[in-house]
């Protein structure tokens, strides 16, 4: 399958997977465009992908490409216009005393044991699904310690040293794309995953990006609520980035 829209210096391919359950939306099967050969895609030919909707997964780039549903919205804060609501303000203030650091991407055992515990409650379903601890270690490292772009890891410690927070992105052309984020669930009354976002976008404007790409937005989603909370954002709709109404 040829590109979905030409883009003469590459010599990508795009091959369509069979079907398989939608972790999002239970009843459904998804599908993905997947780009290929994966080595191909660089940090600049992924900043060009991410702006058609797509996203990484380790070395592997997709897009959704399911034939009866289009659920799966990319969307974008403007980071230079981040307008945080008064919680998240709260949030940011609160955990000011983690000491965030920017390091290479590399596996971590501290940061394997706090993304084990995180899918065990966040995604108990997925955690469950392992057949054994190496399995789930080898697909940590090839979904979150991998990668043919520009990728980083931002780990955020405590005082007392201990990791609480960690996110993989990627530094693309015109902006931060939040890969994934996995941090402490034991303490019921942080907010790290808002203040997460929120320091990620403060890096984006530091480094004069215009953009923080969270990823697929998914309106039937409990789990991608969030990221319509935080604005001004624009959404990637028929092919081109709108501004969230």
């Amino acid at each position: 399958m040829s590109s979905p829209k030409a883009l003469p210096y590459q010599k990508l391919q795009f091959y369509v997977t069979t079907s398989y359950p939608c972790g999002y939306i239970k009843q459904n099967r998804a599908q993905s465009l997947i780009a290929s050969p994966y080595h191909l895609v660089n940090t600049d030919i992924y900043s060009e992908l991410i702006n058609q909707g797509f996203r990484r997964s380790g070395k592997f780039t997709y897009r959704p490409h399911c034939e009866n549903c289009s659920a799966c919205i990319p969307v974008r804060l403007i980071a230079d216009q981040f307008s945080p609501t008064r919680s998240q303000k709260r949030a940011y203030k609160k955990h000011q005393q983690l000491q965030a650091s920017v390091i290479q991407l590399d596996f971590h055992p501290d940061h394997f044991q706090l993304y084990q515990a995180y899918q065990q409650v966040r995604h108990a379903e997925e955690a469950q699904a392992a057949d054994d601890n190496q399995d789930e270690e080898e697909q940590y490292r090839q979904f979150l310690c991998q990668s043919n772009v520009n990728s980083l890891m931002v780990e955020f410690k405590d005082p007392q040293g201990a990791v609480k927070i960690v996110s993989v992105v990627d530094q693309l052309q015109d902006g931060i794309s939040a890969v994934y984020t996995f941090y402490d669930t034991t303490d019921t009354t942080a907010s790290y995953g808002t203040y997460a976002i929120m320091w990620l976008a403060e890096w984006t404007q530091q480094l004069r990006l215009p953009y923080l790409y969270l990823g697929y937005w998914i309106q039937q989603s409990v789990k991608m609520a969030y990221k319509e909370r935080f604005n001004p954002q624009q959404k990637l709709i028929d092919g081109v980035w709108q501004p969230n109404d």
